[in-house]
């Protein structure tokens, strides 16, 4: 396997030459991905000349031309991969290296870090090739930077000196090379760059990867980190928080990772504490442990890119001040396709979303980064996802670690109260990770409903500028009355319970950390609407007493005036008595993806599907249940209303005590090795 050949050089000026990043190719040769490192598609900017603004039927139109795809289907064979750094160009082709894996993020570079300039340095072997050097500006508009040309048939080398002084909004640097009469091998290409001396080493990482019940997939991201030589020098710790009954260790590939990885793998056992439990307990040994500059929270269930790992060290090595250095997430079952290009927390809503004017589920393949403006825009971000986050030891130790929420908004929480210190958090491209998709979930229905909304409440409580948290309360109350419309009262009943616990204060957190889980799904058993069946025949047949009136197709999605009057009469006819046969036959089968409120406030029984396809659930219209939930409803949302300023005082004065790592040792005891190394002095 090749290996950086720089990594960093002493200079007479007092600066020493660091490696940036190299010119990477698909570990497997795995030819669904090879559209995020090379390209050989010609880049058509003309096909994308559109804005996002206007009303919501141009801001549609936009959006549907700048997704419209632009690929040929010119693709290459993935034996022109001769190693891990190394391409063979046929005679005549044109390849761009303009692409996620090999561009060079110019715009992050420049407003992140210490680095002024850089140098490209690429290697190729054959006559006659050709490599020009392209620069994109914020509107992703490209320009000719320079070129060179090969004349012997042996390696030559070529260096670009680049200045990221126009870098401000946005923009890439990128290579395309052209073979002549002959094939050509692009053997490497390397950024590097002149920083201060007292940069000249590069970090070391604990990673703290969180498991439960995932022994394959677990052990293959571990024999995936170990295996890679380039990366090893990097690593001090690799943790496994194993917080399941199928534990890692039993994995047939666990032996493989053990072997790579050495005296550097350690596997935590500890109840099931959640995502939050598992990272917390990673970033506790790494702060106590004290030897590694940075903690990784990884997934998993992902499938890494270990140079993205390197990459992301680097960049945190060379950040003007300490950052949060988090990667993108592509989804694991369409390689190409890219979740997010970076998220942030909307103020008055207070709910994550992508960054504004980003489009999410963007495939590359598609749509490469040479044509597609809007991702020549820098975009600045909240916090980034604990799938793969890079958090230098000196954040935790200034700010303090995971709030013990179980799971959802830990990662979204941290990256505010980092920021609120003065630690941005900057989701970099080049790092990243394949995982599955959110889309393949509906994690605001089941048990983790509960933890859904009652995180989000206490983040909100924690960090929302506005009174009363902005929209966060009637917010709250609209999808608290979408859930009863839809006789989804399993889900209402964990939303108020939620809400109850936050009313209780923060210092209970902790102490529900370990069975809180339990008792949700203890409590949700008891309704119909989750009480899940896998064999269709188990319900009965779908029987109604009279058919729907003139025939209507009740699944086309309502107009804006429908939705409003919707609204406002659904919650009156749930008062209504159910129709005859509803309460022992269903009236329809929902599809998950049809589950909507205005389609489930219409009938009083259906068979509605799970998102995940495995499974169905029989909903019943309830008038009684749905009395009561809505008193409690309302009565706790003015309770709400009037508490949120102490609350909001209570909350952010414990804040500090909670994610401190003495309340986490305490809540770790049952499950804390006396021999747990100790911090020691750098």
């Amino acid at each position: 396997m090749s290996t950086p050949t720089i990594q960093a050089t002493a200079s007479a000026t007092g600066t020493v030459t660091r490696l940036l990043q190299r010119q990477i190719l698909p570990l497997d040769r795995d030819s669904d991905v090879l559209a995020l490192y090379v390209d050989p598609e010609d880049a058509r900017l003309d096909a994308d000349k559109y804005e996002v603004g206007g009303n919501a039927s141009a801001k549609a139109l936009n959006n549907a031309a700048i997704r419209q795809s632009t690929s040929t289907g010119r693709a290459l064979h993935p034996d022109q991969i001769e190693s891990r750094t190394a391409l063979r160009v046929k005679s005549g082709d044109r390849l761009s290296f303009g692409t996620y894996f090999n561009a060079f993020p110019a715009s992050y570079w420049r407003r992140w870090t210490v680095v002024t300039s850089v140098a490209l340095t690429v290697t190729v072997r054959g006559s006659g090739a050709t490599v020009i050097v392209y620069k994109s500006m914020a509107r992703g508009n490209s320009q000719r930077v320079d070129a060179a040309e090969t004349t012997t048939s042996e390696r030559s080398s070529f260096t670009f000196d680049l200045t990221l002084k126009p870098f401000v909004d946005g923009g890439w640097y990128w290579y395309d090379v052209v073979a002549g009469d002959e094939d050509v091998v692009v053997e490497s290409a390397e950024w590097t760059a002149e920083v201060p001396a007292d940069r000249a080493d590069h970090g070391t990482v604990d990673v703290a990867i969180t498991t439960m019940n995932r022994p394959d997939f677990c052990a293959e991201l571990l024999a995936q980190i170990g295996e890679d030589e380039t990366l090893r020098p990097y690593l001090d710790t690799v943790m496994v928080m194993e917080q399941g009954t199928d534990k890692v260790s039993g994995s047939p590939v666990f032996a493989r990772a053990q072997e790579a990885l050495g005296e550097t793998l350690r596997v935590i056992e500890q109840g099931n504490l959640g995502g939050s439990g598992g990272y917390a307990r990673g970033q506790l040994e790494s702060v106590r442990k004290g030897t590694a500059t940075y903690t990784l929270m990884m997934d998993d269930d992902v499938v890494c890119e270990p140079e993205g790992i390197v990459r992301a060290v680097t960049f945190g090595d060379l950040a003007r001040r300490p950052t949060i250095v988090g990667g993108h997430m592509f989804n694991i079952y369409s390689r190409s396709r890219l979740h997010s290009f970076g998220e942030i927390v909307q103020p008055w809503r207070f709910w994550w979303q992508s960054a504004p004017d980003t489009h999410t589920d963007w495939d590359f393949a598609g749509r490469n980064l040479r044509s597609a403006r809007w991702l020549h825009k820098r975009i600045d971000v909240d916090f980034n996802g604990w799938f793969m986050c890079l958090v230098p030891r000196v954040v935790l130790d200034e700010v303090g670690l995971s709030l013990p929420l179980f799971i959802k908004w830990d990662d979204s929480e941290f990256g505010l109260r980092a920021k609120k210190a003065g630690f941005p958090t900057v989701t970099f491209p080049g790092a990243a990770v394949w995982h599955v998709p959110w889309t393949d979930k509906n994690d605001a229905l089941d048990w983790q409903a509960y933890f859904h909304h009652r995180n989000r409440l206490v983040a909100a409580l924690l960090h929302s500028v506005y009174p009363k948290g902005g929209r966060m309360i009637r917010e709250s109350l609209n999808h608290q009355i979408a859930h009863l419309v839809s006789m989804q009262y399993s889900t209402a009943e964990l939303r108020l319970l939620a809400m109850e616990d936050v009313l209780a204060g923060p210092r209970g957190l902790h102490d529900m950390l370990p069975t809180r889980l339990a008792e949700v799904n203890a409590l949700r058993k008891q309704f119909t609407d989750a009480q899940l069946q896998v064999d269709p025949d188990a319900f009965p047949p779908v029987r109604r007493s009279k058919p729907p009136r003139k025939g209507r197709d009740t699944s086309e999605i309502p107009g804006r005036l429908s939705t409003l009057v919707s609204a406002g009469l659904q919650p009156l006819r749930q008062l209504k008595k159910p129709r005859q046969l509803a309460e022992e036959h269903p009236e329809a089968e929902i599809r998950a993806m049809d589950a909507k409120w205005y389609r489930l406030g219409t009938l009083d029984s259906a068979i509605v599907s799970m998102n995940d396809g495995t499974s169905a659930a029989f909903y019943r219209r309830d008038p009684e249940k749905f009395r009561d939930l809505v008193k409690r409803t309302v009565e706790i949302h003015e309770r709400y209303r009037r508490e949120w300023p102490r609350l909001a005082q209570e909350y952010r004065a414990a804040l500090g005590e909670i994610t401190s790592p003495e309340s986490w040792e305490r809540t770790f005891e049952p499950w804390t090795d006396e021999t747990t190394p100790q911090r020691t002095d750098d």
